[in-house]
């Protein structure tokens, strides 16, 4: 082992390959809360170190995990046997942006948020905007397709990428898709890296497509008697002409959340609230707000709320992503799941999430990205009492069998890592995992990129 720690000494500037039991631990971990062993940190700042230590770690068979900030839910960045984590934290530059054409270049390790500021002066943003995007990197939005409210608009992470720089597990460099809105030439290899979680390739370079800062933006809420109601609205909402631009689900939980600890003036018998954002040209927004505001009337609609406030909706739009951190809050444990299913299979999902929590006696608690189908479930309990860790698994278990059962699949945008790894063959056919696995092998011909995780062991 201290031949290749030579060896990638060898890659990497003075201060840049870190040994330390310390500072491996801290690199050992991400916001699954889980931790694996860690042999070094690299630090590479630009792609043809990355290569070198590709190729140092390809000869030695020594397993690399990439890593950004850590705020993967699912273990994707968890070491599973000692391994190097090579942390993309110093490359985060922004190498070119051509507002006329419409792309940003940007490096992996660049937070989010640093460069929605960056293209605010252009009149441009980068669409994916997760809750974590103050602190997330590019190269973890990409690495597991991430979202947030804007998908259902705008599209994730997959839909907002022209093209990508990446080392394969030989140590080879490629470059796939372009700088132009149309391609035709050739595999789209750009889009099956995308969401592959850092077992195909080392993504070095990303060329993001920009979308113009709209003029204006309003924000609607709707309150409903029964979580029915609003999940049958999501799809009147989906099913006319007037795309929101952000479309959020809330159940009776977690609207109580809001009211006693965010502050929120909500109405106790609201059973279920749609948090919308419409946005556009300041002379075309009146007409979008009213559309949307028609289709969520009706049925079991209580309230449906313009605000002409921006610090009201604002105030509404940060308690909606302070959710997850407050559900800890209820019990010392949460499994956080991010399921889809078609906009349609609404009502029947909520209504099934309702029926296991209640068989299961598992506190469940609903929110999420409605206009995409793309919900939250959160399984909440307290390991230390009897058998809540055994019910909690079973529940999960059979989540996902209904999600399945209503044509959805097993992630929206927190990708699968090792927490939904074993559950794949339920969702996709063995044919298919096949195709997989001998795609992997072609990228990363010695099993090094990320081993065990996303493709179940077999």
């Amino acid at each position: 082992m201290s031949s290749v720690l030579t060896a990638l000494r060898e890659c990497l500037p003075n201060a840049a390959l870190l040994t330390d039991v310390a500072s491996c631990a801290v690199y050992g971990y991400d916001n699954s809360k889980r931790h694996g062993p860690v042999l070094a940190v690299a630090l590479p700042e630009n792609e043809a170190q990355v290569q070198a230590l590709v190729r140092v770690c390809a000869t030695a068979r020594t397993p690399i995990v990439a890593r950004g900030r850590g705020t993967a839910t699912t273990g994707a960045a968890v070491p599973l046997s000692p391994s190097v984590v090579l942390c993309f934290e110093r490359m985060h530059d922004i190498t070119r942006i051509e507002i006329g054409n419409r792309f940003a270049v940007v490096e992996p390790g660049l937070i989010n948020g640093d460069l929605q500021i960056a293209l605010q002066p252009y009149g441009f943003f980068w669409p994916p905007d997760p809750t974590s995007a103050p602190y997330s990197t590019v190269g973890g939005n990409l690495a597991c397709n991430a979202g947030g409210p804007r998908t259902v608009k705008y599209g994730a992470s997959r839909d907002n990428v022209l093209g990508l720089r990446f080392v394969s597990g030989s140590g080879d460099i490629v470059a796939c898709g372009g700088f132009t809105s149309k391609g035709a030439v050739g595999y789209d290899l750009t889009r099956l890296l995308i969401g592959s979680e850092g077992t195909l390739g080392l993504i070095t370079s990303a060329t993001l497509k920009l979308t113009p800062l709209p003029q204006a933006r309003a924000g609607l809420r709707a309150l409903y008697d029964s979580i029915d109601a609003a999940a049958q609205a999501v799809a009147r909402l989906m099913a006319q002409p007037a795309t929101p631009a952000a479309l959020e689900f809330i159940d009776a939980r977690a609207i109580e959340l809001l009211r006693t600890r965010a502050g929120l003036a909500l109405p106790s018998e609201a059973q279920a609230l749609l948090l919308l954002e419409a946005d556009g040209s300041a002379s075309a927004l009146a007409d979008t707000v009213a559309a949307l505001a028609s289709a969520a009337n009706g049925t079991g609609c209580l309230q449906v709320r313009h605000s002409t406030d921006a610090g009201e909706s604002a105030q509404l739009w940060a308690a909606r992503k302070a959710l997850s951190p407050i559900l800890r809050s209820l019990a010392p444990k949460k499994i956080n799941e991010d399921v889809v299913v078609p906009v349609t299979r609404l009502p029947e999902l909520v209504r099934g999430l309702q029926a296991l929590s209640a068989r299961h006696d598992i506190l469940i608690v609903t929110f999420g990205h409605a206009g995409n189908g793309n919900l939250h479930v959160n399984l909440l309990f307290d390991p230390t009492l009897g058998n809540a860790s055994e019910r909690a698994q079973i529940c999960l278990s059979e989540v996902f069998d209904l999600v399945i059962r209503l044509d959805g699949t097993l992630s929206g945008e927190h990708g699968i890592g090792i927490d939904k790894r074993d559950f794949l063959p339920r969702a996709i056919p063995a044919a298919t995992l096949a195709l997989m696995r001998a795609i992997k092998a072609q990228f990363d011909p010695y099993g090094i990129l990320n081993p065990g995780k996303v493709l179940p062991i077999s």
